[in-house]
């Protein structure tokens, strides 16, 4: 293994909301680490031969019968163990102390009082012997086990923190994960580089030598094809395969007649112009959208999408020579979200059309450089990689591209419509400077009419609905405040140069309970 992956933290998912968010602190931290779900047995955690070990919350209670639990010989490999809310009450227990439901509960902010010793682990963390937490439990340690000591209370919980500094074992009832605890990056980095002893080797432009290495190592003196979508996730894969392996990679273009406006052409002059990638482009708009002909349920369109991508790689793989490889952007919350939803610790709420592997008759091998990168990490390599910023920032667009942003069936006259809406409307974001603090922002189209008047006529037209969200984590995401100036602009253009648009609504739900994209 290389050395960028000799110091890692090993995450024990017991089916927190906010797990995910524990792997970016750490790897914000420029230290690697995975996820496994809590049931990970004793041996392959001893294989994985992790720095550090943190344990998730969970929404159970660890006094209910069927509570996950985890090997209790865990706590005596001698590696730093970091229990987080669920996570400190699990070690509380093992060690003979005591959790009880409490009286009150505590959901939401709260003030942690330093009380006792702080010790390496809250070193810095408190400020005149407080500090501004997250709290999100139901029950709390009522009595400390023999060997550990109180670090943290608040008014609520007596025991909030707790260490024994002699066994390198912590535990905490707050989330130092979430942003709402201001100073809990810092105490996550101060767990991984000071406790654990990692010294920060996850870096941008290691992970790119590292994966150099690697995949000219898998590949060898094969040829590689990758599906260039002209999304974050695919370029810098394809700019990061042609890092390693220069010409002997092809990237397949499909133009699926899916794709926001101009788009084709951009990933082109990008890619085949400015950085010598090989791309063959595919029009096969007329093939998709035949393929979606009526069909109106959003699983359907994503798994046909998928399935005629799949073919066309297929069929371009036979045009190329020596092609054996198939590359493709995923990434790592795919893996994790695809994989809880095959085991049952997470709900499936769509399906991820690049995980899964390829079927059985595809004789193309996967190659996934970008499987164990988040998101932000991914923007960073390319960045690094010299790909244009306005490229690597640009807000996410679903695999399967208008297809799901087209409610109910994918027709081409929508599809003519829905892009030129949307141009409109990243084009006025740009220009009222509302990109770049939104996390994503599109339009969708309705596929229903409303009564309008132009001019002096009446109208009978579609509707087009506006999303802008702002997120963290795109586990949860709250609707983007824009100005009512700026909305009554972007839907005058709208409604004024796209024919076939007579309304404009903007849309003002959170996730949850509804999700970023409406399909």
């Amino acid at each position: 293994m290389s050395d960028i992956h000799t110091q890692k933290i090993l995450i024990l998912d017991f089916g927190s909301q906010y797990t995910q968010l524990i792997a970016r602190r750490v790897r914000e931290a420029h230290v690697y680490c995975e996820l496994h779900p809590f049931d990970m047995d004793l041996e392959s955690i001893r294989s994985f031969a992790p720095s550090g070990i943190i344990l998730s919350g969970s929404p159970c209670s660890v006094y209910d019968q069927d509570s996950p639990s985890i090997a209790g010989d865990l706590f005596e490999l001698g590696i730093p163990v970091l229990g987080i809310c669920y996570g400190m009450q699990l070690m509380s227990r093992h060690f003979g102390g005591e959790v009880v439901p409490a009286g009150k509960r505590e959901f939401g902010h709260a003030e942690l009082l330093a009380f006792g010793q702080p010790g390496p682990l809250f070193d810095g963390f408190f400020v005149e012997g407080s500090s501004p937490v997250w709290m999100s439990h139901g029950d709390h340690v009522s009595r400390v086990p023999d060997g550990f000591e109180i670090v943290a209370r608040t008014s609520n919980a007596p025991v909030c923190a707790i260490q024994n500094i002699s066994r390198n074992l912590y535990g905490v009832q707050f989330h130092p994960e979430v942003n709402h605890t201001p100073r809990g990056e810092q105490f996550i980095d101060t767990f991984v580089r000071k406790v654990c002893g990692c010294n920060g080797q996850w870096t941008p432009g290691q992970i790119i030598e590292d994966s150099v290495e690697r995949i000219r190592a898998q590949v060898g003196t094969d040829t590689v094809i990758l599906g260039l979508s002209g999304g974050v996730d695919s370029s810098v894969a394809a700019a990061l395969i042609h890092r390693a392996i220069g010409s002997q990679l092809t990237c397949v273009f499909v133009d699926n007649g899916l794709l926001r406006l101009g788009e084709g052409d951009q990933v082109m002059a990008t890619f085949a112009q400015n950085l010598g990638v090989k791309v063959v482009r595919v029009d096969a708009e007329e093939r998709f959208l035949s393929a979606l002909a009526g069909v109106s349920d959003p699983e359907k369109k994503r798994k046909i999408i998928g399935a005629l991508f799949v073919d066309i790689f297929e069929e371009q793989s036979k045009l190329i020579k020596d092609a054996n490889w198939l590359a493709q952007g995923t990434i790592y919350p795919d893996v994790i979200e695809s994989a809880g939803a095959k085991t049952g610790k997470a709900h499936n709420i769509k399906s991820h059309h690049n995980v899964g592997g390829l079927p059985d008759y595809m004789k193309l091998k996967l190659l996934e450089p970008l499987r164990e990168l988040f998101k932000d990490e991914v923007r960073a390599i390319g960045e690094e990689l010299g790909l244009p910023r306005q490229m690597v920032w640009r807000h996410p667009f679903p695999g399967p591209g208008l297809g799901v942003r087209i409610l109910g069936e994918v027709k081409k006259e929508y599809c003519d419509i829905l892009r030129r809406a949307d141009a409109i409307y990243i084009e006025e974001l740009y220009s009222a400077g509302h990109y770049d603090k939104i996390s994503q922002a599109f339009a969708v189209f309705l596929p229903v009419k409303s009564v309008g008047v132009m001019g002096d006529g009446r109208t009978y037209e579609y509707v087009v609905a506006l999303r802008a969200v702002e997120t963290k984590d795109f586990m949860t995401a709250g609707w983007y405040p824009m100005p009512y100036e700026d909305l009554a602009r972007i839907s005058g253009r709208i409604i004024n140069e796209v024919k076939g648009i007579n309304r404009v609504v903007y849309d003002i739900s959170s996730k949850p309970p509804a999700t970023i994209e409406w399909e």
